[in-house]
């Protein structure tokens, strides 16, 4: 029962494990309506220079957008190194584009199927781990930098998000992940100045069973706490606040709910809400202003299509203005 509990989750978390092998076709197309893209963890960069909406995810691909209504794409942006630990054809989950210091930085999580780092229940770890790439511009492409690796090459990494904390550092915000270590956890590393590579270990932030909503059922039954962390986001609310969203499970639903830093600071502790912030099966949310100052949530939604499961690009209004993070409505560009 619990490897087809695990296959069942597998399928939700990679929904359409084609378009996560980037077997989407190369053929790029204008005026894509957002409802009609498929896309898991869909990152927003709202950028200022050229007015233009960036859109990024799972696959590896790249979508362009002047009003969010209409897309252009898919384009090709990530130059991995073949002859890297990724090797020729990485898979590439949650990619997520960040401007710094006139940069642009690619944050990613890639896979080498064909290298296995652990073995745990009987289930082989693929080699994966959270990786930055680095362009002059946000359509790409983008490059490898310097450190070959960010992160602990026997640790399977996934979802590493980008934050300045009040030190003025940069650190790389990322998940263990749940197969390896059987309770999730969120992590931070500090990044060099340059976001070329790591610098010392990683601290543990919390766990997935800090949790008080997200649940599951073991072996006999009973409700715990669920394994996953997935999706960190950070932000802070009109008075400072430092919150980050991050996604699990209730039972079979992909759920999203969010935290709260006592100190203000990565370093926390994490408060986490009582009850999930955004409706069930809504879940790898982020964070973005419009060119017309609308405050918005990107997420995606599952669907079953023909027994399929499948990730549709979703959006949500939300306030920021408070002490707390607030969903407002459905967002439709």
């Amino acid at each position: 029962m619990k490897n087809l509990v695990f296959v069942f989750m597998l399928t939700l978390m990679i929904p359409n494990l084609a378009s996560a092998q980037q077997k989407i076709t190369s053929v790029v197309k204008k005026n894509i309506p957002l409802d009609s893209i498929r896309l898991s963890d869909p990152f927003i960069l709202a950028d200022e220079k050229s007015k233009t909406y960036y859109m990024t995810g799972t696959s590896g691909k790249l979508w362009k957008s002047k009003d969010l209504k209409f897309w252009e794409g898919p384009f090709d942006i990530s130059k991995t190194d073949p002859n890297s630990w990724m090797g020729a054809k990485p898979m590439i989950w949650a990619a997520e584009i960040h401007q710094f210091k006139n940069k642009y930085y690619y944050f990613a999580t890639f896979t080498n199927e064909a290298v296995k780092i652990d073995t745990v229940n009987n289930i082989p770890i693929e080699r994966r781990a959270s990786h930055v790439l680095i362009s002059d511009k946000p359509d790409g492409p983008y490059l490898p930098m310097k450190d070959p690796v960010y992160l602990p090459a026997t640790m399977p990494t996934l979802d590493g998000t980008f934050w300045i904390d009040k030190d003025n550092k940069p650190y790389m915000i990322f998940c263990h992940e749940w197969l390896q270590n059987g309770n999730g956890t969120m992590e931070k590393i500090e990044l060099k100045p340059d976001l070329s590579g790591s610098l010392g270990k990683s601290k543990i932030l919390f766990r997935a069973s800090d949790s008080p909503w997200s649940k599951e059922k073991g072996k006999d039954g009973e409700v715990k706490p669920h394994q996953v962390t997935d999706g960190p986001y950070l932000f802070t609310t009109g008075t400072g606040k430092l919150g980050m969203i991050w996604t699990s499970w209730i039972y079979d639903v992909y759920t999203q709910g969010v935290a709260y830093s006592q100190s203000g600071t990565l370093d926390g502790p994490w408060i986490h809400e009582k009850e999930p912030i955004t409706p069930p099966n809504f879940g790898h949310g982020m964070l973005f202003k419009t060119f017309d100052g609308k405050h918005l949530m990107s997420l995606h939604s599952h669907k079953n299509v023909n027994g399929r499961f499948v990730r549709i690009p979703k959006f949500f209004e939300v306030d920021t203005t408070g002490d707390r993070l607030v969903i407002i409505k459905p967002y439709t560009p």
